[in-house]
């Protein structure tokens, strides 16, 4: 063999064969992760967790919907990160300062996104409390209407004159719940 060949196979069984794997590693991993919370979200949305007549199946399978989306955005999120950071390195680039900067930043947006956190959290509670659903009929702050959305993050009920309100979710201090029958 000559050396042009063997160059080029060594150049070729080097960085670019380790990012093919490391990208091939990421994509099944997305993959089996996304089937894996799948599967658990539709055990949890068809399972008897709340026995009697007050038993919402409908509501459930909303919640548990939800929490999966939550969960796979996440899991993508993380997977895609790390793998990013390792082709970085396939190329030779030094991540220290890049991981340093990244945590200056990191604590710089997380100052200016409070109130987005704060929504966040706020409505993955009022998710698995189960305060309101879609169709409900609420009183939230002074609004008085039927819920027609709950997202993580912001909640929208149209009022009786047919405003749809967008209420952040962190902003909710109080709610009241006309739907829910007493047990």
């Amino acid at each position: 063999m000559n050396e042009n060949v063997q160059s080029a196979i060594d150049w070729f069984t080097g960085a670019p064969l380790r990012i093919a794997l490391i990208l091939i590693v990421a994509l099944i991993l997305q993959k089996t992760s996304g089937r894996t919370i799948t599967r658990a979200i539709n055990k949890i949305a068809e399972a008897d967790l709340i026995p009697g007549p007050n038993r919402s199946i409908e509501r459930q399978r909303e919640r548990a919907r939800t929490a999966g989306s939550v969960l796979r955005s996440t899991s993508n999120a993380t997977i895609w990160l790390i793998t990013s950071t390792m082709v970085l390195g396939q190329f030779g680039l030094d991540l220290g300062p890049l991981v340093a900067s990244a945590g200056v930043i990191g604590v710089a947006l997380g100052l200016g996104a409070q109130t987005i956190v704060r929504d966040v959290l706020s409505g993955i509670f009022m998710l698995v409390e189960d305060q309101y659903g879609v169709g409900d009929e609420i009183n939230i702050l002074d609004v008085d209407g039927v819920v027609e959305n709950v997202g993580l993050r912001i909640t929208t009920v149209r009022d009786k004159k047919g405003t749809l309100w967008y209420l952040r979710n962190g902003e909710i201090l109080k709610v009241g719940n006309k739907s829910k029958k007493k047990r």
